[in-house]
């Protein structure tokens, strides 16, 4: 039997449909105006993902780790002492660390800010807050290793100060401020050596000397290339409404026994107080945290006088991650722990190293913490 042709448009009853051809979409035209939107959204990608590839001038601050100032870092204790009897401690005295991301070291890109912009552990700050212009990475890591060297050595004089061993330290001038009272005076390379004819042994006798003289004019021993000269100075008041010289000094200093602090890949002056914390405990019998798990953060002079640090609230939750239940922090720093303290962690804040000190004695013998100083919002 013939059959006629079906009418257009509808579907012949001996044919089958395919079951995929309702989801093929059609053909797109194969023309110039296509290829050119491809092309295009190829390029703006791109450029998208490049552009989110390029540094921002954004520093993140990040908890880092902690190294335990009582135990090793690697195969090698971080503090060794030769040349006297000293006691290995049990328990944590952890000096802190942040991870910086940004800067000259390691660009911060759009990508890791808006990361951290997400989570409350971590900080950001404008770069040139944290790294002057211009500085660039050598420099980072030179004047970082610079900070870690000299804290290490204040570190030793602030800890054998606390246990009243003697050392000799030498104040050397290393440049003058500008301006400065001692200009034409006081040069660059002289050794001070006394002030109103007492001997100069720290910068503590300085700044009494010149804090009782409250700006009267005072009589400075010096030592210039093995000869002795006296020179008549009235000092000037600095931003800090203390009386000074104006001059920029450098410690040299004699100890009676070698203290090795060996801590890789940590720069800066932050771990001074921790260091001098652990060497401390070295050269005391029994322990002082009494095997408690103790943290903190603070520069020290070699006077013992510790100072302010960055990144202080990243520090804190590092510190409380590893276990710690007590931080030192710098009094110095207290508007940045206020708010800012993990459950579990009781702040201290301390601006001496004996002040630092009697907090751990007073945890590490079990006695109630409660009333050392802390940080408030008053």
């Amino acid at each position: 039997m013939l059959t006629s042709p079906s009418p257009e448009g509808s579907l012949d009853p001996r044919q089958t449909p395919d079951a995929d051809s309702a989801s093929v979409p059609p053909s797109p035209p194969r023309d110039g105006r296509y290829m050119m939107m491809v092309i295009s959204g190829l390029l703006a990608l791109g450029l998208g993902i490049g552009a989110a590839a390029l540094p921002v001038p954004y520093v993140i601050e990040s908890a880092g780790p902690t190294f335990n100032t009582l135990g090793k870092d690697g195969d090698k204790p971080v503090i060794s002492i030769t040349g006297r009897e000293s006691f290995p401690a049990n328990g944590n005295l952890d000096l802190t660390t942040v991870v910086m991301t940004g800067g000259p070291k390691t660009p911060a890109t759009i990508f890791d800010v808006f990361r951290a912009w997400l989570d409350p552990s971590k900080a950001i700050y404008p770069e040139e807050l944290i790294y002057p212009k211009g500085t660039t990475a050598e420099q980072t890591v030179q004047q970082g290793e610079i900070a870690m060297e000299t804290s290490q050595e204040n570190a030793v004089a602030a800890a054998l100060r606390e246990l009243e061993i003697p050392f000799e330290q030498r104040l050397n001038v290393a440049g003058l401020s500008d301006p400065s009272p001692s200009a034409g005076k006081i040069q660059e390379g002289d050794r001070l050596i006394s002030i109103n004819g007492k001997a100069i042994t720290s910068m503590s006798v300085v700044q009494a000397e010149l804090a009782a003289g409250a700006g009267s004019p005072v009589v400075v021993g010096l030592d210039r290339k093995g000869t002795a000269v006296s020179e008549t100075i009235t000092p000037t008041k600095n931003q800090a409404d203390r009386y000074v010289l104006g001059v920029l000094l450098a410690s040299d200093f004699t100890f009676p026994f070698d203290v090795s602090i060996s801590l890789d890949n940590v720069g800066g002056p932050s771990a001074g107080m921790m260091f001098a914390l652990g060497i401390v405990d070295n050269l005391t019998p029994g322990d002082l945290t009494g095997g408690k798990h103790v943290a903190g953060t603070g520069t020290i002079t070699a006077d013992g006088a510790v100072g302010p640090i960055g990144g202080i609230a990243q520090k804190m939750i590092g510190a409380r991650q590893k276990g710690a239940t007590m931080f030192l922090a710098p009094a110095s720093n207290c508007a940045d722990v206020v708010g800012h303290v993990p459950d579990g962690l009781q702040v201290v804040k301390v601006e001496t190293l004996a002040d630092a000190t009697s907090a751990v004695e007073r945890l590490g013998a079990g006695q109630d913490t409660g009333s050392l100083p802390t940080c408030t919002n008053n």
